[in-house]
């Protein structure tokens, strides 16, 4: 029987859950603090902690990091009382399968605990052991292993790049991986790692993006209990969870340039301590790198530390954006739609004509992950087992519509008279905004200089309305 540690201090919400969770065959103990709470995950393992945000001692977060560095096994689901996309996104990367607001509805909740438990189970099947000459300890965080998620295309862009891949991936260099955002930066940082004869070791990715100063040496180093305010458990960084295998920094050019000196002394020493430590410890660490800015342009600015930057640039991969790779496209969506299916319980078999030209002619500003999004949000519209134009965004039908039109007015002979001439070349202005800004009508009419119902209005003309 599979079985869930609930953790609220209002009793009435949990005893609710726990009639409800019992009634659907789960076991369900139930805490009321976050120090019960952990004392009830020493004595005992857990399938899933449905925690409340808010506790009287402590709060979702804190206890997620707790439950995540002392029991990585667990799946840990955060309830709350208001809706706050940030810190929902914070709370996955820490580790959170999902966050769900109140009030809570049966069936989702059921639907999202059944889920939850099912991926931690996989994770846990697929987990990889840290190296032996790794430092191990109680708290530390186990890594585990990913699925190597990287689509081999077959247009020239795609073969350049798996020849990189194939190149690099062997030795030991630290490798920067430049590219628009969206273009699948650490799906290739994973099968660089996975071609690599560190594979059967840890992958550790960490997102500089959103990193501040103040956290920043803990998220790398780690530090020891009560090294600082607020320092309640002995924490492993970054640094040493991928010691033996990979560690993959993305969006690195947003680090301080503080930062950016304690990382290039990292880097050359191969050796950290952790926060209140006075011990040293190796690592044999890979570091790849992953920006969507010129780190050179960065350089010349004083942003980023030119010998930091060299001691990373051992080996560099520019990726190509998803407008340049021709009919991968349709090899990424056939691969998403696959996951789609396995993930949605759906069976569509293809996308129609009209869907395919639409991503074919498509620029894909957000790449990669744009194309993944519109497909597992088509799949969840689609009934049938082919993809419509119906279930595509309105931009992405309406940009393909435009291309249509301009293609056709370039190839149509050019009228003789002003009138339509000029009818003409508004078009065209017209369509050229619109496709640059991914049809917002309040950017484009901005741009146009006319108001959104005149801009309304002419769309109408040229059958162009969304």
């Amino acid at each position: 029987m599979r079985k869930i540690l609930i953790v609220d201090d209002e009793i009435n919400i949990g005893l609710l859950l726990s009639k409800f969770l019992t009634r659907n065959s789960f076991s369900v103990s139930t805490a009321t603090s976050g120090v019960s709470a952990m004392e009830y995950l020493a004595k005992e393992s857990y399938d899933l902690v449905l925690c409340d945000y808010r506790l009287e001692d402590t709060d979702g977060k804190e206890m997620l990091i707790k439950i995540k560095e002392s029991y990585p096994s667990t799946g840990v689901i955060i309830i709350t009382g208001y809706s706050d996309i940030k810190l929902a996104v914070e709370l996955i990367k820490l580790g959170a399968y999902d966050y769900i607001t109140k009030p809570l509805y049966p069936d989702e909740i059921l639907n999202t605990i059944n889920k939850a438990i099912d991926t931690q189970t996989a994770l846990n099947e697929n987990r990889v052991e840290t190296p032996a000459e790794a430092p191990k300890q109680k708290g530390s965080k186990q890594i585990y292993n990913q699925t190597d998620n990287f689509v081999a295309g077959q247009s020239a862009a795609s073969k350049e790049l798996l020849k990189q891949i194939q190149l690099v991936a062997p030795t030991a260099y630290s490798v920067i991986l430049t590219g628009e955002s969206g273009t699948g930066k650490e799906s290739v940082a994973m099968a660089i790692h996975l071609n690599s004869p560190r594979k059967n070791n840890p992958f550790v990715a960490m997102d500089c993006g959103s990193l501040t100063k103040e956290l920043a040496g803990s998220e790398f180093f780690g530090h020891e209990k009560g090294s600082f305010t607020g320092a309640l458990y002995t924490k492993i960084g970054h640094f040493e969870m991928a010691n033996g295998g990979t560690l993959f920094l993305d969006e690195v050019g947003n680090l301080s340039y503080e930062i950016q000196a304690a990382l290039l002394r990292t880097v050359q020493e191969r050796k950290i301590k952790r926060i209140g430590s006075t011990k040293e410890i190796d690592l044999d660490v890979r570091i790849i790198v992953a920006t969507n800015e010129n780190l050179t342009n960065a350089i010349q600015k004083g942003r980023f530390r030119e010998d930091l930057y060299h001691r990373f640039n051992e080996f560099s991969i520019a990726l190509p954006p998803l407008s340049q790779r021709g009919r991968d496209i349709m090899v990424f969506a056939n691969t998403f739609l696959e996951v789609a299916n396995q993930e949605l319980n759906r069976n569509v078999q293809s996308f129609s004509e009209e869907v395919e030209e639409c991503f074919l002619t498509y620029n894909w500003p957000g790449n990669v992950r744009e194309l993944k999004n519109v497909v597992r949000r088509a799949t969840l519209l689609t009934e049938t087992q082919e993809i419509q134009l119906k279930a595509l965004p309105l931009e992405i039908s309406t940009y393909a519509k435009a291309s249509a039109m301009e293609s056709s007015i370039s190839r149509t002979e050019k009228p003789r008279d002003l009138k339509n001439a000029a009818l003409e070349a508004e078009y065209e202005a017209i369509l050229k905004v619109l496709r640059e800004v991914n049809f917002n009508k309040t950017k484009a009419a901005k741009i146009l200089n006319i108001d959104r119902k005149t801009l309304y209005n002419k769309m109408r003309a040229i059958n162009l309305e969304t």
